[in-house]
């Protein structure tokens, strides 16, 4: 009785804080709250179903929902979360049209049911009010404008796949990391014993118990142990993301637990992740790509026992506030670069992800294996004078011999997914005449694929494909970097922040309006005559041509990214290589000048 007045009471709350309903008299929203009838539904269960017919309106008052629809081929479609407050079935209600999508649980859930018999006696009794908050509803719904809800939690719940201690340990650090952007509760499986023997009307106390937690907390985490337990099962139900912990040493296979909670209802409407844990003092991670096999998953972080900074880098990726920068190619020019990433620690704005192009993914490898910014200016200057020689021109104009070897020594048998942060390097495909992202395989391979300018390097070659500098079709590929950022599961534009760093600058290419023909002889004229407009050289237009691609593509990049950088380092050559210095100074004071803007 006393579980009932409080869910009647939790009704009128949520009614009077709707945007929608919440603009009708007292008497109105208390007279809709008495006709409403009240539904449990488990995390996991079917809601309603496209196409069946719409008899009814619900709104959730406790619980999340998830909203789905499945394309032709059959793959699941996920859209919005409804969470308490809102309502859905409004248009199919009064229009009388069938269902148009499928809703269900993502957690226990607890809605309120207004049926068609109800709704027309209601509209008798409060004619006028009743039908302007309901063409309010419809045109919510025909411009798809997102309802206000009341707060709720981000819930996550962290399965240990082989040992109790693994787990505790994730969910202790990732507790840690999410205190740093909110209040957080980390419930303990000690806690949750005790909740389970006190005694009670279980489910309606759990009910309860979930309610004030979320309107508490910012963030929650349910702590679970090896082996498949009611607790598990109901910590399953409640979170919105999954973090499956595996150590080196664990099974790379599916386990028991891992094929019991796929059988689950609603497992495919959760963010579902793979933590492997690693020794604290482990200079770098195994390669992830074989813990992939078999499972669907949307990441794999390889994390250290007790490294704060990892945790913290994990909390930023379920919670959608990853930072992934992009890096351009430009030749010397790239070194501003690391003006660009020094300003930004500064500032303390912390880089989950990278990725570049040509010089950038040279510049970004580095830097992704932890390499101090200063070193990485060093090396690569050292790197940069060590010539090249000319080849038999069959395939390149040089041999690329030199480079091969010299990334193989700078990087060694570093795999590219055997990093703490994940990098990608992007190449021209011309085999496949498409961009190809290099995110798996020897890292020296992917920078020197990616810094192979065609006709001056020959192509490197991966399974029988040819691979060449990115720079012919996307020079800052932020495309790779926007679908790395959003969900797995939601086919959205991404849910993090992108900075793309641009030192490709267009210069202009032309020639005289007079002359007919270029020549050996007008070029040689052109230098001989100081103030003249030159011809362009043969470097200049293979440059351009070679980078045409990602000129053209310079528009999408921008609107795809959230920060655009353009340092101006127009006035250094693209062979400018001893002035390092100047030139990662500039992109220093440029960085530091737009971030105020992006302050303001």
């Amino acid at each position: 009785m006393e579980n009932d007045a409080r869910l009647r009471a939790r009704v009128t709350s949520v009614l009077r804080a709707s945007s929608v309903f919440g603009t009708l008299d007292d008497a109105v929203v208390q007279d809709l709250a008495d006709v409403l009838s009240l539904q449990t539904v488990r995390g996991g269960e079917a809601v309603v179903r496209e196409g069946d017919t719409s008899n009814s309106m619900l709104f959730v008052i406790s619980g999340a929902l998830r909203i789905s629809r499945r394309d032709d081929s059959g793959h699941l479609l996920l859209f919005n979360e409804l969470r308490p407050g809102a309502s859905f079935g409004e248009a199919g209600l009064i229009l009388q049209q069938p269902r148009a999508a499928d809703v269900s649980a993502l957690r226990d859930s607890t809605l309120a049911v207004l049926n068609r018999k109800d709704y027309e006696a209601l509209l008798t009794r409060h004619p006028l009010a009743l039908n302007r908050v309901f063409v309010h509803a419809i045109y919510n719904y025909l411009r798809h404008t997102v309802q206000t809800t009341h707060r709720h939690a981000e819930s996550v719940v962290v399965v240990p796949l082989s040992h109790d201690e693994d787990a505790l340990q994730v969910a202790r650090g990732l507790a840690a990391a999410f205190a740093k952007m909110g209040s957080t509760h980390r419930l303990s499986l000690a806690e949750n014993n005790a909740f389970a023997h006190a005694g009670g009307d279980q489910y309606s106390d759990e009910v309860a118990r979930q309610e004030k937690l979320e309107s508490e907390f910012d963030y929650l985490v349910y702590e679970t142990g090896v082996g498949t337990s009611a607790w598990t099962q109901r910590a399953f139900r409640q979170a919105d993301q999954v973090v499956f912990v595996a150590s080196t040493k664990s099974p790379h296979d599916l386990g028991v637990l891992e094929r019991q909670l796929i059988n689950e209802p609603g497992y495919a409407m959760k963010r579902r992740h793979l933590v492997v844990l690693h020794p604290p003092d482990t200079v770098y991670p195994s390669a992830m790509r074989s813990w992939a096999d078999g499972r669907d998953i949307e990441r794999i972080y390889p994390t250290r026992c007790d490294h704060a900074g990892d945790y913290e880098r994990l909390s930023r990726f379920l919670t959608g506030k990853a930072v992934g920068i992009v890096l351009g190619g430009g030749g010397a020019r790239g070194f501003a670069h690391l003006g660009v990433l020094k300003a930004l620690h500064e500032a303390s704005i912390s880089i989950d992800l990278i990725g570049g192009n040509s010089m950038g993914a040279l510049i970004g490898a580095q830097y992704a294996c932890d390499v101090p910014l200063d070193e990485i200016r060093k090396r690569t200057q050292t790197f940069a004078a060590g010539g090249e020689r000319p080849t038999l021109p069959l395939i390149s104009l040089v041999s690329g011999n030199r480079v091969r070897r010299d990334l193989i020594k700078m990087f060694g048998d570093l795999q590219v997914d055997g990093l703490w942060r994940p990098f990608f390097a992007a190449a021209c495909n011309l085999t496949k005449g498409r961009t190809t992202v290099q995110e798996t395989g020897p890292l020296w391979r992917a920078v020197l694929a990616s810094n192979s300018p065609a006709g001056l390097f020959p192509p490197v070659l991966i399974q029988g494909d040819l691979l060449v500098d990115g720079a012919i079709l996307e020079n800052v590929p932020v495309a790779a970097m926007r679908m790395r950022l959003g969900t797995a599961l939601e086919k959205r534009r991404g849910n993090g922040t992108i900075i793309a760093v641009d030192v490709d600058v267009q210069e202009e290419l032309g020639a005289p309006i007079d002359l007919s023909r270029l020549s050996v002889w007008s070029t040689l004229k052109g230098f001989a005559s100081p103030g003249a407009k030159r011809t362009p050289s043969i470097g200049q237009i293979m440059y351009r041509a070679g980078h045409i691609g990602g000129l053209n593509q310079r528009a999408l990049a921008i609107g795809q990214s959230d920060h655009y950088l353009e340092p101006s380092v127009g006035h250094f050559p693209l062979m400018g290589y001893r002035s390092a210095a100047e030139i990662a100074e500039v992109g220093y004071r440029y960085t530091m000048d737009q971030m105020t803007r992006w302050a303001r």
